[in-house]
């Protein structure tokens, strides 16, 4: 007889549920989120498991890791899915969902979610540390900018390669206001600090990647969007088609089909914020920026000119999205081609 067990994750505790074939329960309980407790529970419940479930989360794919390690049959289940099927109950609460996962695990009835490498973990944090401290730096910009404009005190654009002293002349008579201002400008020069910290840490790690080396041949994709891509796939060979690549990051329209009504709406903005992201910058930089002739820059033009520079942006993104994925996964370069020949659908 088969044995299906549920986990619903919290920080300090996760509830288990285990459930035989039948939908039966066979025993439940709460136990310190720590895999060798969780492994010895399970161990003492069942001899052999059909699949263990975990809803996707930041611990999912630590405990994946470990679960696995021990030799058990688990999976990661994909969120909206997953919280779809639980809303039908009535009562929330952890127990619950560990008896709903458990079903689901029974019943078949679910998406498996891919847990990622811990090499992409890292390479995936080391993306977002240096994209947070380079907001902080901005946030911090734009705070002391609009400070001195009450004062009557106005940066010109542009400056922000010399920011600091823009800012030091111009308060050079204000000793009071230079007071305040002097610890947001200690405080911008240490983020900017560990960004380029983070920076050479980034460069070095693509560098040593033969895939992302690949990718940057791409124009407009650049090192930061080529990590950050590298990070959240993974593994290529789990999808398909390349043409889903773009999809699971969320830059495919909305569908609502119901009868006479059939309409596509806004991108769907599903899977990884951060990626879509770099996408779309890369997408930006391709459109604005680059001057190199390309079947690619040429494609994306003629987009533009027909649907607007915006919605252009998003298509070209999700272009990026496929080519980028061929790349690794055939080992081959982009090559320009004929700039007159027409990109493949």
């Amino acid at each position: 007889m088969g044995y299906f067990a549920g986990l619903d994750i919290g920080l300090e505790r996760t509830a288990v549920c285990v459930i035989d074939a039948a939908g039966r329960r066979i025993a439940e309980t709460q136990l310190p989120t720590e895999p060798e407790l969780l492994v010895a529970w399970l161990r003492r419940q069942a001899d052999a498991y059909e699949r263990l479930g975990l809803e996707a989360c930041p611990l999912s794919d630590w405990l994946h890791d470990e679960l696995a390690a021990a030799g058990l049959p688990v999976v990661c289940l994909e969120t909206h899915q997953l919280r779809a099927t639980l809303a039908a109950m009535t009562h929330k609460t952890d127990r619950n969902d560990a008896r709903g996962i458990a079903q689901v695990l029974r019943t078949g009835w679910f998406k498996a979610a891919h847990a990622k490498s811990r090499e992409s973990r890292r390479w995936r944090s080391l993306v977002v540390s240096r994209r947070l401290l380079v907001r902080q730096a901005l946030k911090l910009e734009n705070s002391l900018r609009g400070t001195l404009k009450a004062f009557g005190h106005k940066l010109p654009r542009g400056t922000r390669g010399r920011f600091e002293a823009a800012v030091l002349e111009r308060l050079d008579g204000d000793p009071a206001l230079l007071a305040v201002a002097r610890p947001l400008l200690e405080a911008r020069r240490a983020l900017l600090a560990g960004v380029e910290a983070l920076h050479r840490q980034l460069l070095a790690a693509v560098r040593a990647d033969p895939a992302c080396r690949r990718m940057m041949t791409v124009p407009g994709v650049g090192p930061v969007t080529a990590m950050a891509f590298r990070a959240a796939v993974d593994d290529p060979a789990r999808f398909r088609s390349s043409k889903a690549v773009g999809a699971v990051f969320g830059l495919v329209p909305r569908k609502h089909q119901s009868g006479e009504v059939d309409r596509d709406g806004h991108i769907t903005r599903a899977g990884d914020g951060l990626v879509r992201t770099a996408l779309y910058e890369a997408a930006t930089t391709l459109l604005a920026r680059v001057r190199q002739s390309s079947r690619l820059r040429t494609w994306a033009a003629g987009l533009a000119e027909r649907v607007g520079s915006r919605r252009a942006r998003v298509g070209v993104a999700r272009k990026l999205a496929v080519v980028l994925h061929r790349i690794w996964l055939d080992g081959a370069v982009f090559r320009p081609g004929r700039e007159g020949a027409p990109m493949p659908a």
